[in-house]
């Protein structure tokens, strides 16, 4: 089981384009994931702001039936500065507790635009773009984003190299959660010719 930015339909309980100072301090989530109608597993978040760091930690883990074939926990963090652009990252790491040989681990250096990447016993070195995200800073940098233009692009490393997502912003549907009714801004690559398909709610 892999907690996948590819594969979370993302309703994020918080205004899209909030100002820098008035973001959170900490948010705890839980969410389900569900595969055909059935719950396989739950992730568990945690993010917290201390002054201009954050750190973000995301565990997720097997349930019912699934947990008997999947029995160990999947551990994401990731953790660095905050500024007026939002998240920067300066350290991510994965960890699979199905898998030991699966563990990544990532260093950003913004001075020498470099991302120095670990995976198992294995280092590369990749290039660093501007405003760069990994895969679990990616959903909590729309906390920042003011999403005032039709299209949204970024790169995201998902562990093991860096993604390049462009996104139509268009309003969404009127949603309803169990927090309340939420206007939407909603979020596609599908139209930009990606090979997998992602889709965004975001609170407006």
């Amino acid at each position: 089981m892999q907690f996948l930015f590819r594969s979370i339909a993302w309703l994020m309980l918080c205004a899209a384009g909030t100002a820098y100072a008035a973001t959170p301090g900490s948010i705890q989530a839980t969410y389900d994931i569900y595969k055909a109608g059935l719950r396989i597993g739950q992730i568990e978040e945690t993010y917290r702001r201390d002054q201009d760091r954050y750190t973000l930690v995301s565990t997720t883990r097997a349930v019912g039936l699934f947990a008997l074939f999947k029995s160990g926990k999947i551990i994401v963090s990731s953790s660095g500065l905050i500024d007026a652009h939002g998240l920067k990252p300066l350290s991510f790491s994965a960890e699979n507790g199905d898998n030991k040989k699966d563990s990544k681990r990532a260093e950003f250096d913004w001075a020498a635009k470099k991302i120095s990447l670990t995976q198992n016993t294995q280092s590369s070195i990749l290039d660093l773009p501007d405003a760069a995200q990994d895969r679990l800073s990616a959903m909590y940098q729309f906390m920042f984003l003011p999403l005032q233009s039709p299209t949204l692009a970024f790169h995201m490393l998902n562990g093991s190299y860096l993604l390049n997502f462009r996104f139509d912003v268009t309003p969404g549907p009127e949603l309803k959660t169990p927090a309340g009714k939420f206007t939407t801004l909603y979020l596609d690559n599908k139209a930009q010719g990606a090979k997998e398909r992602t889709e965004l709610w975001l609170a407006g």
